[in-house]
């Protein structure tokens, strides 16, 4: 899971486990990402994340946009954690 939130809205609350990976830095960085599975990319809505997804994929790597991002997850009654970035990408 990649969170494509900038540093401040991923430490107010993420997906256990997520890399911070900010959207301005994903076309540059996303090389990084594991080719040979699926890449889950999230954010607060939505709408960042569908525009990173387009990204990674465009660089065939198999990248799915988390409808709702975290903010579906938390009135779903999903787990989030709160934190710095120590998880970065």
């Amino acid at each position: 899971m990649v969170d494509v939130r900038e540093a401040d809205g991923y430490a107010v609350g993420h997906v256990p486990g997520a890399r911070l990976m900010p959207l301005r830095t994903v076309p540059t960085r996303c090389g990084a990402l594991p080719a040979g599975r699926p890449v889950y990319v999230i954010c607060a809505g939505g709408n960042r994340s569908r525009t990173a997804a387009g990204w990674v994929h465009s660089r065939h790597i198999d990248a799915h946009s988390m409808a709702g991002g975290t903010g579906a997850r938390a009135r779903g009654g999903r787990h989030r954690v709160a934190g710095s970035h120590e998880h970065a990408a």
